[in-house]
């Protein structure tokens, strides 16, 4: 991370290019300016052929001014510090506050690039980049600004607020919430989340502005002893645990609507034939009557067998209680 600082005492997370990543960009900026100089100089040898020596040299030197000066200058001002070989390797020129970048900033670096990029053939501006603790050359000193990388990796994970103390969970359980804006939301999570990137004492004063706001909202001020930041993540995290009760309800009570149709509209009992027993059995072509045998109930190989029934488990992999 870079040390940049805004007015806020805020700790951007700007990393600064290294020498290789911008030696690169420039190397491709100027294979670019130079093959358009040269093609604008074979042009304008052609077509001042006919002019003397004299307006033939200020000719070339508007055109040195023109492509290798005043191309450049153009190019950052108009796409807010991002050349072509800076835009190939995810670079950009910012300011020292990590905003974008104006005509004057670009002015002064073009100036000053003519000595240390064109005429010295970059050695200026590598050992001036080599020297700085942020790589920045001659030019960005004079004008305030720094090259940075776009690219960065990902980051791991989302962005969580910090749990709160144990001792102030549930704590807040009665208080009411419904008087909070979402825009209060987002701002007590943006600071919990970044809160450690802050300065300190802007740090306590922005908990401390945070939690006024919030005990406004609720009507219930923060106990005596515990830090504005700390009960921000309280009620974060009650706000959090809330949510996460009403979600489960009603993804249960979803669920026992669902199942209720499908019981009372389920397969019907099978009524098995039960035969009299004893009585005679005659068909419409037979005399002599037959008795059907009387049915024996099942017996268990082991009395222990019955002991071990349950009733079936229920769908969710739990078994009711016997």
């Amino acid at each position: 991370m870079s040390g940049l600082v805004t007015g806020d005492a805020v700790v951007l997370g700007l990393q600064p290019a290294r020498l290789p990543s911008r030696a690169l960009a420039l190397a491709i900026d100027l294979v670019v300016v130079w093959a358009a100089y040269l093609m604008v100089s074979i042009g304008l040898a052609v077509a001042t052929a006919s002019l003397d020596e004299a307006a033939v040299m200020a000719v070339s030197i508007a055109s040195f001014l023109l492509v290798l000066v005043g191309a450049p200058i153009a190019v950052e001002t108009l796409s807010h510090g991002r050349s072509l070989g800076k835009l190939a390797c995810g670079l950009r020129v910012v300011r020292d506050d990590g905003g974008p970048i104006r005509f004057r900033h670009a002015l002064v670096r073009g100036a000053m690039g003519v000595v240390e990029v064109l005429f010295s053939f970059g050695v200026i501006a590598c050992i001036a980049s080599l020297v700085s603790a942020r790589g920045r050359r001659i030019g960005d000193v004079f004008a305030g600004t720094l090259v940075v990388r776009e690219r960065v990796p990902a980051a791991r994970g989302p962005m969580v607020p910090p749990p709160p103390p144990p001792w102030l969970v549930g704590r807040f359980s009665g208080l009411d919430l419904s008087g909070v804006p979402d825009t209060l939301w987002l701002a007590i999570r943006q600071y919990l989340t970044r809160m450690r990137q802050l300065d300190p004492a802007v740090s306590w004063s922005m908990a401390q502005r945070l939690a006024g706001d919030l005990a406004a909202r609720t009507g219930t001020p923060a106990p005596d002893g515990v830090p504005p930041a700390a009960y921000l993540a309280a009620v974060v995290n009650e706000r959090q645990a809330r949510d996460a009760r009403r979600a489960f309800a009603a993804a249960t009570s979803g669920t026992a609507s669902s199942s209720a149709p499908a019981a009372a509209f389920g397969p019907a009992p099978v009524a098995e034939a039960v035969m009299p027993v004893g009585r005679p059995v005659t068909g419409p072509d037979s005399t002599t009557a037959h008795h059907a045998p009387a049915p024996h109930p099942p017996q268990a190989e082991h009395p222990a067998d019955l002991a071990d029934v349950r009733p079936p488990a229920s769908p969710s992999g739990f078994a009711p209680p016997a």
